[in-house]
């Protein structure tokens, strides 16, 4: 086989800090790659995501867009896409402007503002779906794991699981300080993961730095994340959930809030939320952010 050159990117998504937000990988020109390949790529970049960007192979979008974690392929992933936009920019392969995108989870309509060096990328799906609350032994036992007492939770805010491409659980504390203090069993989470159905457990502070705003961790030690730094997806969902349950203000058919994340691992970002509601229930969500550029190299394959 000739020798191939790619074009890869690292990115830090949700912030235009560097060494902020969440890493993520992006590979242009990804249709000349094999699935092995992006998974030893993915392995190699050794970020919690990486995007392999592909042409469209349907008249119905713009583009592909493959997620690989270091170990196996991931639906969709928010923060790798806003990712892949902003390199696509960077590349002078992409333009300000609306498009759709086609990954694993289905087709999203993407929306780039502002101008090709400071870019907002908005990504619109589905609203998720709600589970029941979880019942009071798994209840239990989750608070243990996580360091929890019964008294540091949001009496507002039920523990339920939220499921769309990907599923996380609910849980709202009171203050930011417990939030801060938390120190998880990683390996017990793990274990219990299966019973909760849920692969990710999304702790926030509603309001924590003002109405309309929230603080928040995830942890994923199923998936080979202890912790994720900044969440896009997770944030969506939560905005859904904030509105089903009523806790954001709407105003003409929309919800707005703005998630912050990853100051407990020194890696802070935001994450802004809209929400389309319709007879108070969410129907649609509008995750937007940015991303800056850690470095653009090249890798030539054999």
């Amino acid at each position: 086989m000739s020798k191939r050159t790619f074009t890869v990117f690292q990115l830090d998504a949700f912030t235009q800090q560097l060494f902020a937000g969440n890493p993520a990988g992006v590979v242009l020109g990804a249709e000349h790659l094999s699935e092995s390949e992006m998974q030893a790529l993915a392995r190699e970049l050794n970020t919690s995501d990486a995007a392999f960007v592909l042409p469209a192979d349907e008249p119905d979008h713009d583009l592909r867009i493959r997620f690989f974690t270091p170990n196996r392929e991931v639906a969709f992933v928010g923060h790798a896409s806003v990712a892949a936009h902003v390199a696509r920019l960077a590349a002078g392969i992409g333009s300000v402007g609306k498009l759709r995108q086609k990954s694993r989870s289905g087709i999203f309509d993407i929306a780039i503002t502002g101008t090709a060096q400071a870019p907002t990328i908005t990504i619109a799906y589905p609203a998720p779906q709600f589970n029941p609350p979880i019942d009071a032994d798994t209840r239990s036992k989750l608070l243990d794991m996580l360091g929890i007492d019964t008294s540091a939770l949001d009496a507002k805010c039920p523990l339920v699981v939220t499921k769309r491409s990907s599923s996380r659980l609910m849980i709202g504390l009171r203050s930011a300080d417990q939030l801060a203090a938390l120190q998880p069993d990683f390996d017990a989470l793990k274990r219990l993961t299966p019973h909760v159905g849920a692969d990710a457990y999304f702790v926030f502070v509603r309001d924590a730095r003002g109405p309309g705003t929230a603080e928040a961790r995830l942890f994923s030690p199923v998936l080979g994340i202890d912790e994720d730094p900044v969440s896009g997806n997770a944030h969506g969902m939560l905005g859904a959930y904030l509105v089903e349950n009523g806790m954001l203000p709407i105003t003409n058919g929309q919800a707005h809030m703005r998630g912050y994340q990853g100051a407990s691992m020194s890696r802070p970002g935001e994450v802004n939320v809209s929400v389309d509601v319709t007879d108070g229930k969410p129907r649609r969500i509008h995750m937007s952010g940015t991303a800056r550029i850690v470095f653009r190299t090249e890798i030539t394959l054999d």
